[in-house]
């Protein structure tokens, strides 16, 4: 099986406001870059969507190292989520999970890979959190750009 090493990061301007998403991917040595955006989101989405394209870009089983600085999304998927489906996507309070459309799409590619989830401290110098970091920005930079 394949050993893929993966940083993710999500950022915004304005919670809500333009935001992006960046993702790289270390196989064997070789790196892909992947940045994109949305015209009005928030962080948490773009957490989020960086996971989950990079895990649906993947075209195999991979055994995956992923690396976040979001707590939301390492919380989420390995302590919230189990619940969540559980209760039919509500939370204990019995009210609907936010960003709901998300996490099932993230449930969903991580069932196709076997994913190690790690949290790093974000802009603390970690080589993979920084990149993953600059293209989120990247992406809101594009979009914006695009206007």
């Amino acid at each position: 099986m394949k050993s893929v090493i993966v940083h993710t990061d999500g950022a915004c301007r304005g919670n809500p406001g333009p935001g992006g998403w960046g993702v790289r991917l270390e196989y064997r040595g070789q790196l892909r870059e992947l940045s994109g955006g949305e015209s009005r989101t928030t962080n948490n989405r773009m957490e989020l969507m960086a996971a989950i394209v990079a895990l649906e870009t993947l075209k195999q089983r991979c055994a995956v190292d992923l690396f976040t600085d979001s707590a939301y999304v390492r919380n989420g998927i390995n302590e919230w989520m189990a619940n969540w489906k559980r209760n039919g996507w509500k939370t204990a309070q019995k009210k609907a999970v936010k960003n709901a459309d998300l996490w099932q799409r993230l449930d969903q590619a991580n069932q196709q890979h076997d994913v190690t989830w790690h949290w790093v401290k974000g802009h603390s110098g970690d080589a993979g959190n920084e990149a993953a970091d600059r293209l989120a920005n990247r992406g809101i930079d594009e979009l914006e750009g695009s206007r």
